[in-house]
């Protein structure tokens, strides 16, 4: 079962991704509600997306996780189907404190998706599979 978000982030992104379908840039009450709903997160994550940080990983088993690399050169792994993302700030200010939706590599997910703007590269099962214990090694 996937994990949603907000109705109003969906329709947010929604209409933004509509707004690049048709060819136009995103408007700026567009960007403006963004920066309403995230904060100084969604500054960020359009900057992240701007530098064409995020990429999407994706295996011939229809795996996706998606990296992105964070503004101190760190990569953080998200898994957009569960709203996931292995950054500190995802673990306190999402998960612990409940005070944002998203943290802002999740959110450069999410606009890279929409303004699609991502770079992707193909894996094996047991690549994906290496890259993400790997994380979970480097973690501990």
């Amino acid at each position: 079962m996937a994990a949603t978000l907000p109705e109003v982030v969906q329709e947010l992104l929604s209409e933004m991704a509509a707004a690049v379908r048709d060819g136009a840039t995103i408007p700026d009450e567009h960007l403006s509600s963004l920066k309403f709903v995230f904060g100084s997160s969604a500054i960020q994550a359009l900057d992240l997306v701007d530098r064409e940080s995020v990429t999407l990983i994706s295996s011939p088993s229809g795996r996706r996780v998606y990296q992105v690399l964070g503004s101190s050169g760190k990569t953080y792994t998200c898994l957009a189907s569960c709203h996931y993302c292995s950054c500190p700030a995802f673990a306190f200010s999402v998960l612990r404190k409940g005070d944002s939706l998203l943290c802002k590599h999740l959110l450069a997910v999410y606009l890279s998706q929409v303004m699609r703007n991502c770079q992707q590269l193909s894996v094996s099962d047991k690549q994906l599979t290496d890259l993400l214990l790997m994380e979970k090694i480097q973690e501990a």
